[in-house]
């Protein structure tokens, strides 16, 4: 399967895709555009087959993160004030495209943007608030814990702060 990546447009069709977390389908069909076309809060980009169908998104976000959350060995490396970081704050794959590839292109998207804002305005990493059920995923990548995050979000089990550092990253 041929997959391209590039920047969500207002005329995508966003109303079909289905992962299969509803939350994460709402979001893309409600809030992607707005956030990107009218608040300029996240940028979303979209993983598209040879036909267009969006196959998948990640949305980001410039960010930072204190020196308290990143583990004891990191921070006597680094500055005592906040860290300049991607975070990536939502990623989806369609029902129809999962296992395919599609999470891992959108990653090294993302991965390529964090290297082109460390060059631009520096940027130390990429942080995920990750879903309980996604975190063994970013952990496989070499995602780190930021701090312990147990516990309930409303009803919801909360997420899990996860970071990478752009030097364990490859560029592109």
């Amino acid at each position: 399967m041929t997959i391209a990546v590039r920047r969500l447009r207002p005329d995508d069709d966003r109303t079909v895709f289905r992962s299969g977390n509803i939350e994460l389908d709402r979001f893309f069909a409600r809030y992607a555009g707005q956030n990107q076309f009218r608040h300029h809060i996240g940028t979303t980009y979209v993983a598209v087959d040879a036909n267009g169908a969006i196959l998948g998104f990640a949305t980001v976000a410039a960010s930072e993160l204190t020196s308290a959350k990143i583990s004891q060995a990191a921070r006597k490396r680094l500055p005592a004030y906040p860290i300049p970081v991607l975070r990536l704050a939502r990623l989806a794959v369609d029902r129809r495209a999962q296992g395919q590839g599609v999470g891992q292109a959108l990653l090294r998207a993302v991965f390529a943007l964090a290297h082109k804002m460390s060059v631009e305005m520096g940027c130390l990493g990429v942080v995920v608030d990750a879903k309980p059920e996604a975190v063994e995923f970013y952990r496989k990548l070499g995602f780190i814990e930021l701090e312990a995050t147990a516990g309930l979000l409303g009803d919801r089990p909360q997420p899990v702060a996860m970071f990478i550092e752009l030097g364990a990253v490859a560029k592109g």
